[in-house]
């Protein structure tokens, strides 16, 4: 799946070619080419990074910065400035920023930063503390590797508990097959094999086929969701 960037840069060749450049590496590039036109595009989407000049039109790359910090204390933020002074790093930092950037950049260090910042996002907001996980009446013990529907206990094989988990995880959000090969089976995604799609039938069966609503969702093209169908 491809994850969001919001650029922030008023110089448009520099901007375009960032965007072109992050393509190739299948990130989805957002672009906007003033502060007030960064914070706009902010508000009205979800971004799992953000790439910030310092010198913007209308509202400094500070500014904006510590806006977007207030409202979520976790997005990753890159500042990327031609102002390489330490004094300048340190304002940057103290707005919010998790790293900084001066210009001219070898882009594949670009790429190299943006991976870690993801990276460490992730783990950062993985739900390791989330013990008991719910959507509508199905409920997941991961310590006790109890599952019910409503009253009715379900018995799943442990691959069948690792793949519900990772859905109940991920609930609300499209999963690709190749997602589930890499983070329940760890390997790469076979396009000759429909393990995944006979192990989500074998979920289907055991957690959807008596009960209402269904939960396991197949988004053609794109993987499967798990979310109430009543949402």
């Amino acid at each position: 799946m491809k994850q969001n960037i919001l650029l922030v840069e008023d110089e448009k060749k520099i901007a375009d070619t960032i965007q072109a450049g992050l393509g190739e590496y299948n990130y989805n590039v957002v672009t906007a080419y003033n502060g007030l036109e960064g914070k706009d595009l902010y508000y009205s989407g979800k971004y799992d990074l953000i790439i910030l000049d310092i010198n913007l039109p209308v509202m400094n790359g500070y500014e904006l910065c510590k806006m977007i910090r207030y409202k979520d204390k976790q997005v990753p933020i890159i500042m990327l400035t031609a102002m390489d002074f330490t004094e300048n790093k340190i304002e940057g930092f103290e707005a919010g920023a998790d790293d900084y950037i001066a210009k001219p950049f070898e882009f594949r260090e670009l790429v190299a930063r943006i991976k870690a910042l993801l990276r460490r996002a992730d783990f950062k907001g993985a739900p390791v503390e989330e013990k008991v996980l719910k959507l509508a009446d199905l409920e997941m013990n991961v310590d006790s590797k109890e599952v019910k529907r409503g009253s009715k206990k379900i018995a799943l094989t442990a691959k069948e508990f690792q793949l519900l988990e990772y859905l109940l995880r991920k609930r609300g959000k499209v999963v690709s097959r190749a997602d589930i090969a890499k983070d329940v089976w760890d390997i790469d995604f076979d396009t000759q094999t429909n393990v995944i799609d006979v192990y989500v039938n074998f979920l289907r069966k055991k957690i959807d086929k008596d009960f209402a609503p269904k939960l396991i969702h197949t988004q053609v093209g794109m993987g499967y969701i798990l979310k109430s169908d009543e949402d």
